[in-house]
């Protein structure tokens, strides 16, 4: 069959596809057009700055913690810059084995395993965890040369707290700790959060905990052109960090060490004052620790040792230890006497040994009395009877009314965390304290231990050094502090953090006077004259035994037959010169006994040593000493990556140890390596050197 065709339709056909085939391809590139504009312009923005995040990366710049030194400049707590090597968990797919094959190059101690678990608990897992702390130059270079093989792995040039006094003023100062997961729950709902971002440190405790914003600085930034690899190709700006605000303690680390020594293994807490300014001049805990321990995380073993040791090393007794202070009371109880009426200096009454009320009979110290007693002889010899009979005339509200002024059983506000407010007993108390009807009733023969600082006293020996101050102080109330001024780096500009008196307690001179001649008479013919015989200077004080149980009637205390964890503690307050007080100090050595005998001497070579700069025999050299310990703490090799302070360089000096290395090395890899370092470090001394060139022309 024949088809017959025609040619006029099939032409307008082909020109209709031709047509609709235009409008198609017109439409989709109209579409492509408008997809084109809308990405170019209206979102130009949007996709400018995807670009550049994947080209440029923001570093954080961690600051420089602020420096802490004592009142002399001495320094307690540093920076120092080594190498570490850090681990990040995302971008390794076997730890266990990565950390086997980077042992071959590095040492990795069972110690730095058990740590590095510990730290992979606390942290998160894009985060670097280091493994590694401090390494040497030799062991840098053998990583670098074996860096292809260690995805997720790298050494990084960071600074490292330095405690130089190491256990000396630790529970003063404390210690900083890696950030925990709690702690960064905490820093995250904080207002300057993103200051803490490159930073891995806090303050734990003490000083650095307490002064963590001041110490911390601000965080810098550092945009780096990087490449697909993320590696860095080169710097596009860089914000410089502000580093920390130094602090400048009213600590004299020198009489802090020496009371420390002097205690020698006994168990205590010592405080002492300057009165006109509440600056605190020692501030000592015994035993102590190391916090050098806690830097880096401390291991198990150290910390079993701390924590289960029966002297309690951690605990801050100062700070939280709460005492009856036995006789050191006294002198409060008299001046108490005094200003309300219940008693005159010369008023005398006839002490036979003992006090009854009701059928309990409350003995003095001294068999058969100490006959008539004045104010005077009651403070001198220590008369309990004199004062169970006063505190039963004032009464135990009337007791707490007076003492409370004075601090005891009230927070200093001492600037560390963690302070007890200890008990200063009252009726209201009491109804407060109790669960049962008939324990919230105050009981009159409760009162009468009060007197010579026992029943339901429990003060902090903080307090007590406080108290004391501010009676030498003549009752000009200075607020205790440990940071005297906080100094900015940059400017050298200081501010105090106590300008002025908190409040003055309203106190007759004449009474202040009647009390300090008897506190002066305890040390020149009372229970310390021994201690302070042939002292170049007045002091006042007052000794004190406080009773850890109470003895039955009848009984007669006996420290031989008795546990030495169960004896009495030895306490003693005082203040010198006595006419014009340039240190105050209260203290406390546990289970040590008689005052007179454990804690007076302490007191003595305290005085003498702050007053006149004397030492004991034997002890000439202990300057030396300190000036030697700080010498040596550190390092001796310098660090070519050291992190300074803005306008501090590297020195061709601190070349020379990698420069070593490329020298002599026996291995290419490491030789290469290090000599690639060596080779950039110069790089960049010489352009600092250009710089400052141009700048002098300039």
């Amino acid at each position: 069959m024949t088809e017959i065709r025609n040619p006029e339709i099939e032409l307008q056909q082909f020109r209709l596809r031709v047509l609709i085939a235009a409008i198609m391809v017109v439409l989709v590139f109209s579409g492509l057009m408008v997809r084109f504009f809308w990405l170019q312009v209206f979102q130009h923005e949007k996709y400018a700055a995807a670009a550049e995040e994947n080209r440029i990366s923001i570093l954080p710049i961690p600051p420089d913690r602020g420096i802490i030194t004592d009142r002399k400049g001495v320094v307690l707590a540093r920076n120092y810059s080594a190498y570490t090597l850090e681990l990040t968990p995302s971008k390794i797919k076997d730890l266990e084995t990565t950390v086997d094959a980077l042992s071959a190059l590095v040492e990795i101690t069972p110690k730095d395993r058990k740590r590095f678990k510990k730290l992979l608990e606390d942290s998160r897992r894009f985060e670097s965890v280091p493994i590694r702390s401090r390494l040497s130059d030799e062991e840098v270079a053998r990583f670098i040369a074996n860096r292809f093989r260690f995805p997720g792995v790298e050494v990084q040039a960071k600074l490292f707290r330095q405690y130089p006094m190491a256990e000396s003023a630790s529970h003063v100062i404390g210690y900083i700790g890696r950030i925990s997961q709690k702690d960064a729950e905490i820093i995250e709902q904080r207002e300057d959060a993103a200051n803490y971002i490159g930073t891995k440190y806090i303050g734990k405790e003490g000083i650095e905990k307490r002064y963590q914003q001041e110490l911390l600085g601000t965080t810098g930034f550092e945009e780096v052109e990087v490449s697909a690899a993320g590696r860095a190709i080169r710097t596009l700006s860089r914000t410089p960090a502000q580093a920390g605000k130094n602090l400048i303690l009213s600590i004299d680390i020198e009489l802090q060490r020496r009371v420390e020594n002097w205690y020698g293994q006994r168990r205590g807490a010592f405080v002492a004052i300057e009165p006109a300014t509440g600056d605190v001049l020692a501030f000592v805990s015994k035993p102590s620790y190391d916090p050098n321990l806690f830097v880096d995380g401390i291991d198990l073993e150290n910390w079993k040792e701390l924590n289960e040791s029966p002297d309690k090393p951690l605990i801050n007794r100062p700070l939280t230890g709460l005492y009856p202070p036995g006789s050191t009371y006294k002198p409060f109880m008299a001046l108490a006497a005094l200003e309300t009426g219940k008693r005159t200096a010369e008023q005398a009454i006839y002490d036979p040994g003992h006090f009854y009320f009701g059928n309990h009979k409350f003995r003095d110290d001294k068999a058969g009395g100490h006959g008539m007693v004045d104010m005077y002889k009651s403070i001198v010899q220590s008369c309990d009877t004199y004062y169970y009979l006063l505190a039963n005339e004032m009464g135990v509200d009337m007791i707490h009314d007076f003492m409370k002024p004075f601090g005891f059983g009230q927070l200093t506000g001492i600037d560390l965390e963690g302070e007890k407010r200890g008990l200063l007993p009252s009726q209201q108390w009491k109804r407060q304290a109790f669960k049962k009807p008939e324990q919230k009733k105050w009981i009159p023969g409760e009162t009468i231990s009060l007197g010579i600082g026992q029943g339901y006293n429990a003060f902090t020996i903080l307090q007590l050094a406080h108290a004391t101050a501010t009676l030498a102080n003549n009752g000009v109330v200075m607020k205790p502090h440990l940071v005297k001024a906080i100094e900015d780096p940059r400017t050298g500009k200081r501010e105090f953090t106590v300008r002025g008196e908190s409040y003055r307690i309203a106190l007759k001179q004449e009474n202040i006077e009647a009390i300090k001649r008897a506190l002066v008479g305890v040390n020149k013919e009372g229970t310390s004259a021994r201690a302070f015989l042939g002292a170049e200077y007045v002091a006042a004080g007052k000794t004190g035994t406080s009773q850890l149980f109470q003895i039955k009637q009848g009984e007669t205390y006996n420290a031989a037959r008795v546990h030495e964890r169960l004896r009495d503690h030895a306490l003693y307050m005082a203040f010198a010169p006595a006419d014009n007080p340039r240190i105050a100090i209260a203290m406390i050595v546990e289970n040590g006994g008689f005052g007179a005998a454990a804690a007076a001497p302490i007191a003595r070579k305290a005085f003498d040593y702050y007053l006149l700069g004397k030492l004991p025999t034997g002890e000439e050299k202990e300057d030396e000493k300190i000036e030697t310990e700080q010498d040596n703490s550190l390092p001796a090799e310098p660090n070519p990556f050291e992190m300074r302070p803005e306008g501090e360089q590297t020195t061709s000096a601190e070349i020379s140890s990698l420069s070593k290395v490329a020298r002599t090395h026996s291995q290419p890899g490491i030789k290469a390596a290090a000599s690639s370092i060596q080779k950039a470090l110069t790089q960049r001394l010489k352009s600092t050197r250009l710089a400052t060139s141009r700048n002098k022309n300039a």
